[in-house]
C-alpha cells in the first residue's frame, strides 16, 4: 500500500508518496508565490494529480491520502481556515480535492496535529504516549499527544500556544497572533528587532546596511553570532518565553518529551540547553525532571510525514 501526504505550508507545498514502512517513494515541492483563495487551492490538488498520475506511471497505487493545513481544519464541514493565505476563511478543500482523489480517502487535519504524528511515525516521539511538538516558525503552534491520543479541544483548536499569555500588561498588538507568538516566533522576533531599532536601540550589524523592513530572522540569528545587541536582547528575550512556554506545557500536561521544530530551530537548535534552564525556574519541580526537550528528528519534513501517517490511519480506521 502507499500513502500520499501533503503539507501545505505559508510559502510552499509539499507533498511525498510514503509506503507502510514510512519510506518516502516520491515526492515534490511547488511553491505558493502569493497565491491565494482557489488559486492556492489549485497549486494543492495540482501537486496530488501529478504525484498520483506519477505513481500510475510505475505501477502503483495511492491508497489514502492525508493533507497538514497552516491553521484549523473543520472536519465535519470539510472546510480550512488559514489565515496566512488570503481567501482561505472557510475554503472548501475536502470537496476540491475528492474531485481529484475521486474513490480515495482523504483526510485534512492541522500542521499542528501532523507535526507530532510524524515525529510519533518516524521521529523523536516514537513510542510516546504523551509528548509536545512545539513548532517555530513565522507564528507558532503545538502538536499534543495525550495519553496517546491527538489533543483536538472542542473546535480543533487545541495548541493554538502562540495565543499564551506569558507577559503583561495585556498590549492590543498582541491580538492578531497571541503574546508568544509575537515575541518567539520567526517573524515576531523580527518585529521586537525593528521596534528596537526604529525606538533607538544602537545595531553595530545593521547599522547603515540594513533596512529595518527587509529584516529576517536568519539576519537575527546571524547578528547574534558577532554579538550585536539588539540580535542578543531579542534571541535572550525569546530563550526566555520558549523557557516559560515549556514550563507551562510541562506543568499542564507532564509529557515524556517535548519536541522544538519548525523553521526556527533550525539555528537555535544550540539554545536548547539555556530553554531548558529557562523552563527549570518556572515549571512544576518533579515534571520538568522528566520531561526530555529535544529538537525535532525530521526537520522541514515533520508535518509531510505527519500527513502520510495521517492518512495512513485514516485508512486502516475505516
Amino acid at each position: 500500500m502507499t500513502f500520499l501526504g501533503i503539507d501545505l505550508g505559508g510559502t510552499k507545498v509539499a507533498g511525498a508518496l510514503f509506503d507502510e514502512e514510512g519510506t518516502i517513494l516520491s515526492r515534490k515541492t511547488v511553491f505558493l508565490e502569493g497565491r491565494a483563495g482557489h488559486d492556492a487551492g489549485k497549486l494543492v490538488t495540482g501537486l496530488i494529480n501529478d504525484l498520483m498520475s506519477e505513481t500510475f506511471e510505475n505501477a502503483l497505487k495511492v491508497d489514502s491520502i492525508g493533507i497538514s493545513v497552516p491553521g484549523i481544519s473543520n472536519m465535519t464541514a470539510g472546510t480550512v481556515w488559514a489565515p496566512n493565505i488570503k481567501g482561505w476563511g472557510e475554503y472548501p478543500l475536502l470537496r476540491e480535492t475528492r474531485e481529484i482523489a475521486k474513490e480515495i480517502p482523504v483526510l485534512i487535519d492541522s500542521d499542528r496535529a501532523c507535526h507530532i504524528l510524524g515525529e510519533i511515525w518516524k521521529g523523536n516521539a516514537k513510542g510516546c504516549r504523551d509528548a509536545v511538538f512545539l513548532a517555530v516558525g513565522t507564528g507558532i503552534g503545538a502538536g499534543i499527544i495525550a495519553n496517546g491520543e491527538i489533543l483536538r479541544g472542542s473546535n480543533n483548536i487545541a495548541g493554538a500556544i502562540g495565543w499564551m499569555a506569558l507577559d503583561r500588561p495585556y498590549n492590543e498588538k498582541y491580538k492578531s497572533c497571541g503574546c508568544f507568538e509575537y515575541h518567539a516566533s520567526g517573524a515576531g522576533m523580527v518585529k521586537v528587532a525593528r521596534g528596537l531599532i526604529s525606538g533607538g536601540k544602537k545595531s553595530f550589524a545593521f547599522a547603515g546596511t540594513k533596512d529595518p523592513e527587509s529584516l529576517t530572522a536568519h539576519d537575527l540569528f546571524a547578528a547574534f553570532e558577532s554579538g550585536d545587541s539588539v540580535a542578543m536582547q531579542v534571541i535572550g528575550q525569546a530563550i526566555e518565553f520558549w523557557g516559560m512556554a515549556v514550563a507551562n506545557i510541562v506543568s499542564l500536561f507532564n509529557p515524556e518529551k517535548i519536541i522544538f521544530g519548525g523553521g526556527v530551530f533550525g539555528p537555535a537548535v544550540k539554545f536548547i540547553t539555556a530553554i531548558k534552564n529557562e523552563a527549570v525556574k518556572w515549571a512544576q519541580p518533579v515534571s520538568i525532571t522528566k520531561a526530555s526537550i529535544e529538537v525535532s528528528a525530521l526537520g522541514d519534513d515533520a508535518a509531510v510525514y505527519g500527513a502520510g501517517f495521517l492518512a495512513l490511519r485514516n485508512l486502516y480506521r475505516k
